[in-house]
């Protein structure tokens, strides 16, 4: 079985404990119910513990919890919230001895990685805080492969956070040996580690002829940009088969919260995927266009999923994981239909790489385009994506152009 579900701890001994996406509910009605019934203190009369007791347990946020005693020692008891698997050690005066509740199951099941062997047999401190800082009160998604032959014991489990397998990942850092590596070789985590030349997909168009919202996300010329399916209407589809912008978010987060364990690039093939730290700290989805300078290096990179082009230095690229490779690159280059730049526009200041035309016809396509509800229709795909784009009126953005006599019409 298959199924999504949130960390909700980590143990001192790596065991994950995780609460299923569809306990949630039932999770918090129990809450709800545990606060109505329990107010005020915890048990201030002396009272003797015994291990292994159920009791509420009132929380740092003053909320009270299902609790079990694991240890007791003098004025002190340690104490599992059986909900969310974390150990603490409480004072008595904070807990309160009862029998409600203990008929319902526990919400947070204790699961270990599926023949994944940690280094020494044990997870190492190291192994343990790198799954905290990296699991904990974050969604995954949980595969069940074996269930325990005693109930009370963990549930074997394959892990996968923005589609990357655990076990593979916590291989790559030499914590554990995984004794099925299928997985490893199979997920590869970087692209560039084999013969074969990683690319991204090129993302499905609709059909020509039909208009379909659109957002600009960068402009070459007026006549040339990068345009991405508007989300909400069109990309948000594809989530459904795990495609869609939503989907690919959470693998760039996930990519960005481990980006320090990949590798900084070596290979600087032309077009080879990579992941390129952009100028906001954050690294996102790019290719190699060129090399610009040796010494030190200065390697132009495109972002694919904006069409921006970036000059960066070494040290701002590293290997992309495979799992990022199967979501379609999100911006497409297309050309606008309709106009052509203006044979009398006297403007002075040129746009340098392309000096038909003048930087005041940039800045107003701009004014037309930035912050608005665009829309287009598809007229050619071959040999360029060639488009009509219309503004929030369903005019057509170059018509302001040719009225400030900027551009003028071309049949």
């Amino acid at each position: 079985k298959q199924f999504q579900a949130v960390v909700s701890c980590i143990g001192g001994d790596g065991t994950i404990y995780i609460i299923p996406r569809s306990f949630e509910t039932a999770l918090s009605k129990m809450m709800s119910e545990i606060q109505s019934t329990f107010r005020g203190l915890g048990l201030l009369l002396p009272y003797c513990w015994e291990k292994g007791e159920a009791c509420v347990v009132r929380g740092s946020d003053a909320m009270w919890y299902r609790g079990k005693v694991v240890e007791v020692s003098g004025s002190t008891l340690q104490v599992q919230y059986v909900d969310r698997g974390y150990l603490e050690s409480i004072p008595q005066c904070h807990l309160y001895p009862t029998r409600l509740y203990t008929g319902i199951a526990p919400f947070c099941i204790p699961c270990q990685l599926y023949k994944t062997s940690p280094i020494g047999n044990s997870w190492q401190q190291d192994a343990v805080n790198c799954l905290q800082d990296l699991l904990t009160n974050e969604e995954v998604e949980i595969h069940v492969e074996e269930l325990p032959h005693n109930p009370w014991d963990k549930l074997s489990i394959s892990l996968y956070f923005g589609g990357m397998s655990l076990s593979s990942f916590m291989a790559c850092q030499k914590y554990c040996v995984v004794e099925d590596n299928h997985d490893v070789q199979k997920l590869g985590l970087f692209a560039g580690d084999f013969d074969v030349s990683p690319s991204y997909v090129s993302p499905p168009l609709p059909v020509p002829g039909n208009i379909f919202p659109v957002k600009v996300t960068h402009l070459v010329s007026p006549k040339e940009v990068y345009i991405c399916l508007d989300p909400s209407e069109n990309l948000g589809k594809q989530s459904a088969t795990g495609k869609g912008t939503s989907s690919l978010d959470e693998a760039l987060k996930w990519c960005n919260k481990i980006v320090k364990s990949f590798p900084f690039l070596t290979n600087f093939k032309t077009e080879l995927p990579c992941l390129a730290e952009y100028v906001d700290g954050l690294w996102y989805r790019a290719k190699l266009l060129s090399v610009k300078q040796l010494n030190p290096p200065q390697i132009l990179v495109q972002f694919v999923d904006y069409g921006t082009y970036l000059l960066v230095g070494a040290m701002k690229l590293r290997y992309i994981p495979y799992c990022l490779l199967k979501y379609p690159a999100q911006a497409v280059r297309v050309l606008l239909a309709g106009f052509r730049p203006a044979s009398d526009d006297k403007n002075i200041e040129r746009l340098p790489y392309s000096p038909e035309w003048s930087m005041k016809s940039v800045w107003a396509m701009v004014d037309c385009m930035e912050g608005k509800h665009l829309s287009a229709s598809i007229l050619t795909l071959s040999p360029d994506v060639t488009i009509s784009l219309y503004g929030e009126d369903k005019t057509l953005v170059h018509l302001k152009l040719i009225e400030m006599g900027l551009a003028e019409l071309d049949e």
